[in-house]
């Protein structure tokens, strides 16, 4: 198996991969650079597949909480401080006026590892994480 650095660098140029993502789909790979190119996007698509389908879940599921009504707030928690609360009358006019928008920023909490919670008048705290597979 020949893993040159031309190898290496035609899957960076392909695929815009590490150095070391290259080297280990090209050891993977037998040193096949298309089949190195075609491992990584692969495993991309997979990746970002995932966070979009957690991204709808969660919208799904707060739009579900919504619906039920009592519903006061919702807040984006990071390492049990809170980033954002937001009244839920702005985040159901949002989330109806801009689904893709509110489908980034659901992944974006998701990436960044946030706790999403809703906070029903009854003071009942719903996480929506726990609800999403």
């Amino acid at each position: 198996m020949d893993i040159s650095l031309e190898k290496i660098d035609a899957v960076i140029a392909r695929t815009a991969a590490t150095f070391k993502e290259a080297k280990e789909a090209l050891e993977k790979t037998e040193g096949d650079v298309v089949e190195a190119i075609i491992l990584i996007e692969e495993s991309r698509k997979s990746w970002t597949d995932n966070i979009s389908h957690r991204g709808e879940q969660m919208i799904d599921k707060v739009k579900e909480i919504l619906r039920k009504g009592n519903v006061t707030r919702i807040s984006v928690k990071k390492d049990g401080e809170t980033i954002m609360n937001i009244p839920v009358t702005a985040a159901a006019l949002g989330t109806i006026i801009s689904v893709p928008l509110a489908l980034i920023s659901l992944g974006s909490a998701i990436i960044a590892k946030c706790t999403i919670e809703i906070e029903k008048e009854d003071g009942e705290i719903i996480n929506i994480n726990n609800l999403v597979d």
